[in-house]
């Protein structure tokens, strides 16, 4: 009896055995047979909704899986009777399951393709997408998912939703074209990936890698209802966007509908927020790599305006909170919102914001006008502490506009030097060229503080008083700018002293007769009543129109004109008894009060002032 069972089972096994080899045998000349190429090329079409064809036949392979490898490869849409590709492949390698196989059926379970190329057209709304198909599965169940939603928005049947197995697609070394002025132009490079979306009712997800625009970038993208999204209604999405330029992620719920939205966390980051734009395709020079910036927010919005609630923003390593808009508009980005820091470096703001392109304090740098053409932007700033170069403020209040070939950055209020500041900066683009405007209010200030942090200590007076500068002019760089530069500098100062003057000392070298360095003289303090200043500037030359000082009894005064090219001194000044109020009316008057006083001319340059006499010293109580 054992060996009976023995037998029998030797025969069942060798019985196995013969049948496994005639399949494995049989399956290319079956494949061959009656998986053809029409047949294959016809269940492309039916899931895809696409017009297939295949240039060469099909080659099998058995081992070790059992798929089809097919050439030339083209998807079209049917309405098209000149057939341009909507995808091609070079090569196509298709798995097939082996008993749908021998009954004569072609069951897909993966699908990979060698070298494809996508090409879409640009949308009315400025996306570029491919030409959809009107038919097939896929578009099928997309119509039977809208009409759930359809009957019930809130809460649709998924449990009717299409279960047709689908599988594992993958794609090596593709690009995305696009026609471009009659001629075709990449926009995506060396794209590689795969979409694994088992059947058409579970979640779906993407992961592909690519180069976009010169920088390698990867997303990574899933829904757990990718039928509800593609057919306009919520649905949980996640997506993560990496590249050297930027990184972002999202988690929450998203919409493809006509009205499409988003609700959900973002994260954002860009080492250089210039450097971003510029790789956007905004068309902004890149500049300087200033700028940083990082978002953690709850996002809302649809496909035109997204709107940050609660935003945690970080620029420039400057902490800070508040809310922004951001939307397109005639193919523009468009920031607007309110922020508030505790610390903020206006100078880092300001270069990532407004048309510099050289690093902050570098004047030799040229302005990239262009920048107000490619961005709209509209911020509110408020700073606890803020700083610019080596100017420390405190309750600032600023606003920052970009628009229109314009781009204005003002500091509404400010507390420094003891005082209030108000200032502006503006860059107007026209036709004539660009013209920079820059406005400064400094009321009841400390002079000593203020001459210090504006590298002007030597004689600044440091009694309390108000300086207002105004500068208007063209150019293409900071240098031209304050070459060509027009406008007026007046400043007022009470009770206080001036720095940087031994007036004894002074007064002694310049009865020698002799020129010599002000800063031989420059170890003393004259205390002052008051000073007031009053300069005009034209084409980049300031011409003092009157610059005094009382102290006491004496008036020191200054008259004459300092060049902003070669920074050049050429100035008549003089130590007088304090003017009687009635003026000299006849020559021997006129000669008897220029008599009465100590004159000098002030030559050399701003940094290394010279003194040559005119007219000896004479005593000074």
């Amino acid at each position: 009896m054992p060996s009976t069972w023995i037998r029998r089972g030797v025969w069942a096994a060798g019985f196995v055995v013969i049948v496994a080899t005639l399949v494995f045998v049989a399956l290319p000349f079956i494949a061959s047979t009656r998986i053809v190429r029409d047949r294959i090329a016809w269940e492309m079409s039916a899931w895809s909704g696409y017009r297939v064809t295949i240039a060469g036949a099909p080659h099998i392979e058995v081992w070790p899986q059992f798929r089809a490898i097919l050439t030339q490869v083209a998807l079209s849409q049917w309405t098209d009777a000149n057939e341009r590709p909507v995808v091609a492949a070079e090569r196509v390698e298709i798995g097939l399951s082996a008993m749908a196989a021998l009954r004569g059926d072609v069951v897909f379970s993966s699908a990979r393709l060698i070298r494809p190329t996508l090409r879409v057209e640009r949308t009315a709304k400025g996306l570029y997408m491919p030409p959809l198909p009107e038919g097939g599965r896929i578009n099928r169940s997309i119509d039977t998912a809208r009409a759930l939603l359809s009957a019930d928005p809130a809460n649709p049947d998924i449990g009717r939703l299409p279960a047709d197995a689908l599988g594992l697609l993958e794609f090596r070394d593709g690009r995305i074209v696009a026609a471009v002025n009659g001629k075709e132009e990449e926009i995506v490079t060396s794209l590689t990936g795969q979409a694994n979306w088992s059947t058409l009712n579970s979640g779906a997800s993407l992961s592909a890698s690519g180069i976009w625009h010169g920088e390698s970038v990867t997303l990574d993208a899933a829904s757990a209802k990718p039928l509800l999204l593609a057919a306009g209604g919520p649905a949980p999405v996640t997506l993560n966007l990496k590249a050297a330029p930027a990184n972002l992620s999202f988690e929450g719920t998203a919409s493809l509908s006509a009205n499409a939205y988003v609700d959900g966390q973002l994260k954002f980051s860009a080492p250089s927020l210039r450097r971003m734009l510029d790789w956007s395709g905004a068309g902004i020079a890149p500049g300087a790599a200033i700028g940083s910036v990082s978002i953690s927010s709850k996002v809302a919005g649809s496909a035109g305006r997204v709107k940050f609630d609660s935003a945690e923003i970080v620029l420039d390593k400057n902490p800070g909170m508040g809310a922004l808009d951001f939307a397109i508009a005639e193919g523009r980005p468009v920031i607007s919102g309110t922020l508030a820091f505790e610390t903020l470096d206006l100078v880092s703001f300001l270069s990532a914001f407004t048309p510099l392109s050289s690093p902050a304090g570098q004047v030799s740098g040229e302005i990239d006008p262009s920048f107000a053409d490619r961005l709209n932007l509209d911020l509110r700033l408020s700073a606890a502490r803020a700083t610019a170069g080596a100017i420390t403020l405190a309750e600032v209040a600023a606003t920052a506009q970009v628009k229109n070939g314009l781009a204005a950055f003002d500091v509404s209020d400010a507390a420094a030097f003891g005082g209030h500041v108000q200032t502006s900066l503006r860059f107007d683009r026209n036709p004539g060229g660009t013209q920079v405007e820059m406005r400064l209010l400094a009321s009841d200030i400390n002079g000593g503080a203020f001459g210090e942090a504006a590298g002007m200590a030597r004689l600044m007076p440091t009694g309390t008083g108000t300086v207002s500068i105004i500068l208007k002019g063209p150019g293409k760089g900071w240098n031209s700018i304050l070459e060509n530069a027009d406008g007026s500098i007046s400043a007022t100062f009470g009770p206080g002293s001036l720095t940087g003057l031994n007036l004894p000392a002074f007064l002694k070298r310049n009865s020698e007769r002799g020129f010599f360095p002000l800063d031989d003289v420059d170890d003393g303090t004259v205390a002052i009543d008051g000073a007031e200043l009053k300069a005009s500037i034209a084409k980049g030359v300031v011409r003092i129109d009157k610059a005094q000082a009382t102290s006491g009894k004496s008036r020191l005064w200054l008259t004459g004109i300092m060049p902003y090219a070669g920074r050049g001194l050429a100035l008549s000044g003089g130590i007088a008894p304090t003017t009687p109020a009635a003026a000299p009316k006849d020559s021997e008057s006129v000669a008897a009060a220029n008599a009465n006083q100590t004159q000098f001319f002030v030559g050399g340059s701003w940094s290394r002032p010279f003194i040559s006499p005119i007219t000896p010293a004479i005593p000074v109580e």
